[in-house]
């Protein structure tokens, strides 16, 4: 790796905590103003926000002829944002989850990882599909943004008191608020950007494939943006921000992401074996993960947090293992199997019971 490539790593680190800072604060403010909740401006301004570097990436990588970047940056970013970045967000302050997102939004995650699931099994998602999957994102956005005005409507009659008036400070006026959106996400888009290029130059140093590398470097970079702004939000106390960055990422990645990557390709995107069979699963059964954790209790805590890194890095172990033919595969895959997954479903399945029990003391 050349000096000038680490010297743009580094940059591109500071980039990205600075644009997450400016990004939360413009974000909450708006949200403030409009009378929209921090939820809905989580799910679409800085969830779509900040999945626009795998926009670039995969639609990139499609052009180019690289299938298995694009289809692999959507699927390990969506892996990552949910083991990893909501569970470190919940290491940093136990998040509170609100009721709209275990009725509407983890619903429609579970069901278009399922979908892409679907679309996949043919081994390509062609052209057809990606028309599909970004006819998805329209109709979702449609119906956040209604949502978002009944809310706002309906907050505003209940109000017995008027609303205060707008600040006429400087961080108080609406254009300083939209540049703030805008300066943050340009500075995650690019600093983003140059963590990944080094990151992938450092990785084709050692010889590991392009879905290997797309699965853990490029989705781990181009996810930056997420990481930064969700935690940053848990730390800063807007909790709904954290939560609904990832969830609308996930449901961006797989709809627009992977549909436009898909749309405009001449052959559609191209599935390989391997993450058909292991790697579009995993993705499934963690959007799947999220329903249980989010119901317990309407908390998601620091030892499911922790729960959640500890069985990223378990994925990204398998993955490395793979991508080297260790002979140690064989035995670790069927540990996973056989071990750690029945555990934790045994432990999702007990805490469920005490909720429902928990419930029915209540009433």
């Amino acid at each position: 790796m050349s000096a000038l490539t680490l010297l743009f790593f580094v940059l591109g680190l500071v980039l990205l905590v600075v644009g997450a800072e400016l990004l939360v604060k413009g974000a909450s403010r708006i949200a403030a103003r409009l009378g929209i909740s921090s939820l809905v401006i989580g799910l679409t301004v800085v969830a779509f926000g900040t999945s626009a570097p795998e926009l670039a990436v995969s639609v990139t990588g499609t052009l180019n002829g690289q299938a298995d970047l694009a289809l692999g940056n959507v699927v390990g970013s969506n892996i990552f944002n949910v083991l990893f970045i909501l569970g470190l967000a919940a290491l940093v302050a136990p998040l509170i989850v609100q009721r709209q997102l275990v009725r509407l939004d983890v619903p429609i995650m579970i069901g278009v990882s399922a979908l892409c699931w679907l679309l996949a099994w043919d081994g390509v998602i062609g052209r057809l599909d990606g028309i599909i999957l970004a006819l998805g994102i329209v109709t979702y956005t449609t119906l956040l943004i209604r949502m978002a005005r009944r809310q706002g409507a309906a907050a505003a009659a209940a109000a017995e008191t008027p609303p205060p008036p707008a600040g006429t400070g400087l961080r108080d006026n609406l254009l300083v608020q939209l540049l703030m959106i805008g300066g943050g996400l340009t500075m995650l888009v690019f600093g983003s950007r140059w963590l990944v290029d080094g990151a992938v130059a450092f990785a084709q140093t050692l010889g590991v494939s392009e879905l290997v590398i797309s699965l853990t470097i490029v989705a781990a970079g181009t996810s930056l943006p997420e990481l930064a702004t969700s935690v940053l939000a848990a730390f800063r106390g807007e909790r709904d921000i954290a939560v609904g960055n990832v969830v609308g990422s996930n449901i961006f990645n797989i709809l627009c992401v992977l549909g436009f990557a898909s749309a405009i390709a001449p052959d559609g995107v191209a599935v390989a074996p391997a993450a058909l069979s292991f790697d579009i699963p995993v993705m499934t059964a963690v959007a799947l993960a999220c329903l249980p954790l989010f119901i317990t209790g309407g908390v998601v805590s620091r030892w499911e947090g922790a729960v959640f890194v500890l069985y990223y890095v378990a994925y990204t172990v398998y993955l490395i293992l793979s991508a080297g033919h260790h002979d140690g595969l064989a035995s670790y895959g069927l540990a996973m199997q056989w071990v750690v997954l029945p555990l934790t479903a045994l432990t999702v399945l007990v805490l469920l019971l005490r909720d429902v029990r928990r419930r029915k003391a209540a009433a």
